[in-house]
C-alpha cells in the first residue's frame, strides 16, 4: 500500500506541471494549428525569469511569500515580452503555409532561444530554494511530502479548470471556438483572427513560463531544461489528443503515472517507459485518447 501511494502521489506532482506545460502547447495547437517546438524554450526562460526575479526579489529584503509573486510576475512578463514578438513578427508571417514548414519555423525559432537563453544566462545552473520551503510538510498516510510540491497539484487544477472555463462559458471563448471550427465564416461576420490568434498564443506563452517559474524551485535550471519538457509535452498531448483540454490533462496523469512507477520499480526504464505508453496509445487510438471531433473543441 505504502508503495502504491508513493507511486501515486509522484505521479500526481510529476503530471502537474507537465500538464500546465502541455496545456499552453495544445492551446496554440487547438487556435493557431501549430506544434510548437520552441514551447520548450519558453518554460526554460519562465524557469530562468523567475530564478532572477526571486534572486532579485530577497536582494531589496522581499522574502517569504513575495518570493511566489515573483514566480508569477516572471511568467506574466516573458508572455508580455516575448507573445507579441514571436506571433506577430515571425509566425503569422507563415499562417495557412504548409505544417512541415511550421514546424521547422519553430524549431529554428526553439535553437534561436536556446542559444539566446546561454547568452543573457550563461551555462551555470541557478537554484531557487526559497518558495521551496513555504508550506512545510504535508503528511499523506504514512508518507511525507513537501507542501510546494503538492500546491503544484492545486496550480494546474485552477489552469485547467480557468482555460475551459474561458472556452467554454465566455462569450470571447466562444468566438474563440468559432474561429477554430470556421475561421473563414468567423472572419465574415466581423472576428478579428489577427487578435483572436495572438491572444491564444498569449496564453500559451504564459501557461509554459507559468510552468517554468514554478518548476524553478524543484530542479536545478540550466542549459537543456527545455528538451525534456519538450519532449515529455508532446507525449502528453499525442496521447491525450492533439488540441483537447481534457485530454491533456489525461495524457499528463498517464505519463506521469508511468515515469513514477518506473522511477520507483524500473529505474533504467524511465524514460523508455513515456515512449512505450505512448506507442501503446497510437496502436490502440491513432488520434489519442480523445478523439479528433472532441480535440476540436479544445
Amino acid at each position: 500500500m505504502g508503495l502504491f501511494l508513493t507511486i501515486l502521489m509522484d505521479g500526481l506532482i510529476y503530471a502537474s506541471w507537465l500538464f500546465v506545460v502541455a496545456l499552453g502547447l495544445t492551446l496554440i495547437f487547438g487556435v493557431l494549428k501549430i506544434l510548437n517546438i520552441a514551447h520548450g524554450s519558453l518554460y526554460a526562460i519562465g524557469a530562468y525569469v523567475a530564478a532572477s526575479a526571486v534572486g532579485w526579489a530577497a536582494a531589496w529584503g522581499f522574502g517569504g511569500a513575495w518570493s511566489l509573486l515573483a514566480l508569477l510576475l516572471a511568467a506574466v512578463l516573458v508572455a508580455i515580452v516575448l507573445a507579441p514578438l514571436l506571433e506577430r513578427g515571425l509566425l503569422r508571417l507563415f499562417y495557412g503555409r504548409d505544417e512541415v514548414v511550421l514546424l521547422l519555423v519553430t524549431y529554428a525559432l526553439f535553437l534561436i532561444l536556446e542559444d539566446a537563453t546561454k547568452l543573457v544566462w550563461g551555462a551555470n545552473p541557478y537554484y531557487v530554494t526559497e518558495p521551496y520551503g513555504l508550506f512545510g510538510n504535508i503528511a499523506i498516510g504514512p508518507l511525507f511530502y513537501v507542501g510546494y510540491d503538492i500546491a503544484l497539484i492545486g496550480l494546474a487544477a485552477i489552469c485547467g479548470v480557468a482555460v475551459w472555463f474561458g472556452l467554454n462559458r465566455t462569450v470571447s471563448g466562444k468566438i474563440v471556438l468559432a474561429v477554430i471550427h470556421n475561421p473563414e465564416m468567423s472572419a465574415g461576420m466581423g472576428v478579428n483572427i489577427g487578435r483572436v490568434h495572438w491572444v491564444a498564443f498569449t496564453i500559451g506563452v504564459f501557461l509554459a513560463a507559468l510552468g517554468g517559474a514554478f518548476t524553478a524551485p524543484l530542479i536545478s535550471v540550466q542549459p537543456g531544461i527545455s528538451v525534456g519538457v519538450i519532449i515529455a509535452s508532446f507525449a502528453v498531448i499525442i496521447i491525450g489528443g492533439l488540441g483537447s483540454i481534457e485530454g491533456a490533462a489525461i495524457g499528463a496523469l498517464v505519463v506521469g503515472l508511468a515515469r513514477a512507477t518506473s522511477v520507483h520499480l524500473l529505474p533504467e526504464a524511465e524514460l523508455f517507459s513515456i515512449y512505450l505508453v505512448m506507442a501503446a496509445v497510437l496502436v490502440w487510438r491513432p488520434e489519442g485518447l480523445f478523439q479528433r471531433a472532441v480535440a476540436r473543441k479544445i
